[in-house]
């Protein structure tokens, strides 16, 4: 599996975070971080860890730069574009969501 986006954990996860529903993608990605190993466990840890970020921010700024710290633990040493993803322009999308709130981050995938 090169690319996370095929997986269909994956693709539901896209689709909820479109649509702000945060705490969902955590779910549903959490079944496929179970079953990975190396890098892109750490890359699924990471998005389910920056989608708590997201949902916790809407009831305490605190807690989602909390758990966005710990995201960036997980990401830290991997390249900006992995496994099909943009991880580095995803990570940016999260902190601007953070410190604009309102702003909809996006789940960005990497540009062939």
């Amino acid at each position: 599996m090169d690319c996370l986006e095929v997986t269909p954990e994956f693709a539901r996860a896209r689709e909820l975070w479109q649509r702000g529903e945060f705490w969902e993608v955590h779910e549903v990605l959490e079944p496929l971080w179970m079953r990975l190993e190396g890098k892109r466990r750490e890359v699924v840890h990471g998005l389910i860890l920056l989608a708590a970020a997201l949902h916790k921010a809407r009831t305490s700024p605190t807690g989602g730069w909390r758990n966005f710290a710990k995201a960036l633990r997980h990401l830290e040493g991997l390249p900006d574009i992995y496994a099909g993803l943009d991880l580095g322009q995803t990570v940016a999308e999260v902190r601007r969501a953070l410190e604009q709130p309102g702003y909809h981050p996006r789940l960005c995938l990497a540009r062939s």
